[in-house]
């Protein structure tokens, strides 16, 4: 297993967590606002205490946060910071290869940005090149934080055909916080679904059900599916 939560707890969030993650499962985190989705990943991260049970990551970890700005006047193009998170994984004194750092930019669709000031780039394209330093490290284990945030529909869909692909033939397994269920509909394998009534995890016809739902919101709740998309209201 690449990942596994046996009894975790970060109270008062959620509790009594028991998941192992396969290596090239892609697993969807569900839930509104305030449940606790992101503190998940950062259980995994280290960055968060759990406050029972525990977690064990015997795997090397990539990170895409969520959308946040580059400083306008940092004074490095997209390569430079491609280029550091790569050198985490090379010896000592030496610089990663320039072609290490393009095929990565290639990877997420950011060749055309390369020696572009960060500073300058739009949110979307921004948040492509945290893709690519996420990739950097040769993740095992790949958590995603809203990814799609900022992106173009296009985009959007290409950055889930880069997971799906990367999962597929890496055996990266795929940790991946969103709102939505719809933009990875078509190639999740499980979701885990954080409520303020606890937590239910499954195959999305598992979870994504009225019954469950309402049961994890104690009121009523109507999932319909409209031309193959989920709607809850």
């Amino acid at each position: 297993m690449l990942v596994t939560f046996t009894d975790a707890a970060v109270d008062p969030l959620w509790s009594g967590l028991n998941l192992e993650v396969q290596p090239g499962e892609f697993i969807a985190i569900l839930g509104p606002n305030g449940v606790g989705k992101s503190t998940l990943l950062g259980t995994v991260l280290g960055t968060r205490k759990l406050t029972a049970g525990r977690v064990d990551v015997p795997a090397r970890v990539g990170f895409i946060p969520q959308q946040r700005m580059f400083p306008q006047d940092l004074p490095m193009r997209a390569r430079d910071l491609v280029s550091l998170s790569l050198a985490h994984g090379v010896f000592r004194k030496r610089a990663p290869q320039h072609g290490a750092v393009d095929e990565l930019l290639e990877q997420v669709g950011a060749t055309g940005l390369a020696d572009r000031r960060v500073g300058k780039l739009s949110g979307g394209q921004q948040q492509l090149i945290r893709q690519a330093q996420a990739l950097a490290v040769d993740p095992q284990v790949l958590l995603a934080d809203e990814p799609l945030l900022s992106l173009d529909l296009a985009r959007q869909q290409a950055t889930v055909a880069m997971l799906d692909k990367r999962r597929r033939e890496s055996g990266t397994s795929v940790l991946f916080v969103t709102h939505g269920i719809n933009p990875v509909l078509d190639v999740v394998d499980r979701v885990l679904y954080l409520a303020p009534n606890g937590h239910m995890l499954g195959t999305v016809s598992e979870v994504m059900r009225s019954e469950t739902l309402s049961q994890l919101y104690d009121t009523r709740v109507d999932v319909v599916e409209v031309d193959g998309r989920m709607i809850v209201i």
